[in-house]
């Protein structure tokens, strides 16, 4: 029997030459073919139903469309969910313990990886919860998104911009480095160049939330997807996503980079399967994990580090 190698389909019908943001034509054939090879079969059909010109190439406004549509529902889980109270039960104390450190005087930067529609920057911006001095930047590699996200800020009347671009390229240094579903899109091997690059910026930290590998994440995954989801692509994609997410210890191997102080938030063993859908992996630099845990009070207790880790084991092959 085929083992399924997952791939989601988002990353697959849109290309961007990193070189300079260019968009890239993509073959529906080639597609089809890698997810076939895959062992995927359901998502090969779905790929094979978008439309195409004569020479077999994505329509790239069709794709557009497409992808909007299905973060846009995204942006409606993310919202049933509460992510933003989420990220700001951490980055609240975070930002706290920036200020208490007297070498780094605001305003501050924060960068948020592959913002999509930005929900996190406009949530973030609507609520003021990080205070006046946190300036906040959504960056993304689609300028689809990116220009959709900035046409509902601008609609909503918010403090806060877009970027289409690699965010480790902008000219203004980030102060700390977001993500919400972004780190299952790397391989393992891929994920401490990842945190290496944040690490050897002025960054004083990064906070990543993804999908919790827990047993039923997928399951959870399923159920959600389909009842909120119109979209096939969209369905399908958000099972994967909780197939592909990093288990405690390659994401805590992966964060401990030099310069930085590896934290996982809710590890398996402290965190609730029912309740816990995202959690993050923070690097701080060594001198801010003290104020972090005093500002996190009781909640640092959820807070662990690589030590805490067991022996190293065979990693499977995504």
């Amino acid at each position: 029997m085929l083992r399924v190698r997952h791939l989601e389909i988002s990353d697959l019908i849109t290309a961007v030459d990193l070189a300079d943001g260019r968009r890239l034509p993509v073959r529906r054939d080639e597609v089809v073919r890698q997810l076939r090879d895959s062992g995927d079969e359901p998502a090969a059909r779905i790929v094979a139903g978008l439309p195409a010109d004569r020479d077999g190439t994505l329509d790239p406004d069709a794709v557009d469309r497409l992808l909007i549509s299905v973060h846009t529902e995204l942006q409606r889980l993310s919202e049933e969910l509460r992510i933003g109270n989420r990220l700001v039960h951490l980055l609240g104390p975070l930002f706290t313990a920036i200020r208490a450190d007297g070498g780094h005087p605001g305003p501050y930067r924060l960068v948020d990886i592959g913002c999509g529609l930005g929900y996190l920057v406009r949530w973030l911006a609507a609520t003021g919860a990080l205070g006046p001095d946190v300036e906040l930047i959504g960056v993304d590699l689609n300028a689809a998104l990116v220009g959709e996200a900035d046409r509902l800020a601008r609609a909503e009347g918010l403090d806060c911009r877009f970027v289409h671009g690699n965010a480790f390229e902008l000219p203004e240094a980030a102060t700390v480095y977001v993500s919400t579903g972004v780190l299952h899109h790397f391989g393992a091997a891929a994920l401490a160049g990842f945190f290496r690059t944040q690490a050897a910026s002025p960054a004083l930290a990064f906070c990543h939330f993804d999908i919790a590998a827990t047993s039923l994440a997928p399951i959870g995954a399923r159920v959600f997807h389909r009842a909120r989801m119109r979209h096939p692509l969209g369905r399908h994609d958000g099972v994967v996503s909780a197939r592909r997410a990093h288990d405690d210890e390659t994401l805590l191997r992966a964060a401990a980079v030099p310069g930085m102080r590896a934290l996982l938030y809710e590890p398996r063993g402290l965190s609730n399967p029912f309740c816990t859908t995202l959690r993050p992996i923070l690097g701080v630099r060594p001198q801010l994990e003290p104020p972090l845990r005093q500002a996190l009070g009781r909640a640092s207790r959820r807070l662990v580090g690589p030590e805490h880790l067991g022996p190293v084991r065979g990693e499977a092959t995504r």
